[in-house]
Parts: structure tokens; C-alpha cells; sequence
């Protein structure tokens, strides 16, 4: 029997990115139990049987891992989903959005059905977009869904960065905003290494700002020249969503880039998108309000425009039919 104090996760999807996070939990000690939901109910077996099988290796061996129903969700303190189509070769992850919310809708209306009360994290692309469509269907608070957003760009940026700079990655303070996808900008006026600003310390060191802008080209293109080489991305962000499941259930009061819900600290309303918050037991605490110039403001107006445009015209439909 489970007690008030225990930490359940229950993951949906047992593909290549659920189960990088599932591998990196099993490794953090961080949970208690892990339910693995798909709807290949002998791949989502297989899974259990063979990350319980290392159980005597990890750091908690007394980790309870099982396959199972929706009915699992009930109890559950974090949902994480990361069920859906994969992107292909030189597909944009709005491409996906059709086919993957109609897959979030059914998934979503299981959970709700359910009588889940925690925190669902949502990863699967598009991710912005998805993470609508899931608070759409449930009803959950605002602030208890929320998507894996811009962890795993901010990621690959701040890697980048710390090797063009020569510092640890953990000491660049850096973040990519707006859609998980290629209408997303680096506000650069918001960078830090350190306590010191970005551009002040890049000119100080002589070096030249449109290398900072081939960074971000390379952080833009990541996904779709990883998806070319090894056909899916799925180690970076299941560490992100480690991280991010972690925060929660530690109570960690830490900023991640996520898919956060606006309500305009931005200047924008009703859409999820990427954007510093901090993350809580209950979910996105608070969004964190950076000073955009003209121009940043300008790119994050137009994210926004676009993702609303995709989910009015694409989503919304799925979401209303019968």
C-alpha cells in the first residue's frame, strides 16, 4: 500500500525518449515507483521486466517498476508523456500536429477519466502546441501542466557555449525562447556568464558576436541534423525531462526553460510556449519575466502568432470532434 510520501511517476509512451528518462530515473534515486504505459502493452512489459532486472545495480533497489492501465494515473504525483509520432528526416515538428493530437486527445481524455490531481508534463512535439491540447482535454490547473518547452535547447546552447567559451556549462546562464521549434530566439541581453553579462565579456575577450549568432543556428538545426544521423533525438531530453521531473518532486523552486502557460508576463495570452520558470511540487510556480527589447519582443510575438495559428487551425478541430 502506498503512502502519502511516496513518489510515483507513471511515464506514457515507451519509445526512445521515454525510456532515456526512464533509464536516467532509475539512476537518480529520485522515485519510488515508475509505471510504464503504451498502448503496445507487451512493449511497455518488456520495458518493466528489463529495467526492474538492474534493479540490484541502481541506487534505489527497492524501486518499484511495472507496466500497467490509466487506472495508475489516479495516484500518481507526475504524468509524463512522451507518446506520439516521430519526427522524420527534414519534417518540421509542427508537421506533427495533426496525427499527435489526436494521439495527446485520447491520452488525455484516459487521464482525466482517471481523477489525476498532480503534474503533467507533456513532450511530445509539437511540444507548445501539445501541451494546450492537453490542458484543453484534462482541465487541470494552468499551472499543473506544463511542456518539456526550451530545456533541451537551452541545453544544447549552454554546451555550446561553454565549449566555444571554455566554461563549464554549468556557469553559463542562458536561454532559448519561445516555440520548440524554429521560430525560437536567444535573447542575448539575458545571457550571463557568471554574474557578468554575455556581450560584455565576449567583448572583452575580443571575440565576435556573430559567432554567438552560429551557436544558435546550430542549436536550431540540432534536432533535424541528429534525426539525418541517428533518426530521433532521444538522450538529451530525456535528461531534461530527469531534470524537470526531479524539480517537482523535490520541491526544488529551480528555473527551467519550459512550454509555461502565459498570461502576459509577455505580453501574450492564452498559449503555452517557452519561457524561464520556476518549477515546484505543484507544477510552474511562477514565470519569470526577462526584459526583451524591440526586437526579442518582436521574435517572441511572432513565435507566439505562429503557434496560435497551428493550434486554432489544426488542433482546436481534433479537439472539438465528436
Amino acid at each position: 500500500m502506498r503512502t502519502i510520501k511516496d513518489r510515483k511517476v507513471v511515464l506514457v509512451g515507451t519509445g526512445s525518449v521515454g525510456m532515456s528518462m526512464a533509464y536516467t530515473l532509475l539512476m537518480a534515486n529520485g522515485i519510488d515507483e515508475l509505471v510504464l504505459i503504451d498502448v503496445n502493452e507487451g512493449k511497455a512489459k518488456g520495458e518493466a521486466m528489463d529495467l526492474s532486472h538492474g534493479l540490484p545495480y541502481a541506487p534505489n533497489s527497492k524501486m518499484v517498476i511495472k507496466s500497467g492501465g490509466y487506472e495508475e494515473c489516479k495516484d500518481a504525483n507526475i504524468i509524463v508523456v512522451t507518446a506520439g509520432a516521430n519526427q522524420k528526416p527534414g519534417q518540421s515538428r509542427l508537421e506533427l500536429t495533426a496525427i499527435n493530437t489526436r494521439i495527446m486527445k485520447e491520452i488525455c481524455e484516459e487521464i482525466k477519466a482517471s481523477g489525476f490531481n498532480g503534474v503533467l508534463v507533456i513532450a511530445s512535439n509539437p511540444v507548445d502546441v501539445l501541451t494546450c491540447v492537453a490542458q484543453e482535454v484534462t482541465g487541470l490547473p494552468h499551472n499543473q501542466v506544463f511542456g518539456s518547452g526550451t530545456s533541451l535547447d537551452s541545453a544544447r546552447l549552454r554546451f555550446l557555449m561553454s565549449d566555444y567559451l571554455g566554461i563549464n556549462p554549468r556557469s553559463i546562464h542562458a536561454y532559448i525562447l519561445g516555440e520548440h521549434g524554429d521560430s525560437s530566439f536567444v535573447s542575448w541581453t539575458n545571457c550571463y556568464v557568471g554574474a557578468k553579462s554575455l556581450l560584455d565579456y565576449i567583448d572583452e575577450k575580443g571575440k565576435d558576436f556573430n559567432d554567438l549568432l552560429d551557436i544558435y543556428k546550430e542549436v536550431r538545426d540540432a534536432a533535424y541534423e541528429v534525426i539525418e544521423l541517428k533518426g530521433v533525438t532521444n538522450y538529451g531530453i530525456g535528461l531534461s525531462l530527469n531534470k524537470i521531473v526531479l524539480a517537482i518532486l523535490n520541491n526544488e523552486d529551480i528555473v527551467i526553460p519550459v512550454s509555461a502557460y502565459q498570461n502576459g508576463e509577455y505580453g501574450q495570452k492564452g498559449l503555452y510556449i517557452g519561457v524561464p520558470a520556476i518549477i515546484c511540487r505543484k507544477g510552474v510556480k511562477e514565470v519569470i519575466k526577462l526584459p526583451l527589447n524591440e526586437v526579442d519582443q518582436g521574435k517572441f510575438d511572432k513565435s507566439c502568432e505562429s503557434l496560435k495559428k497551428v493550434f486554432t487551425e489544426t488542433a482546436l478541430p481534433v479537439i472539438q470532434e465528436v
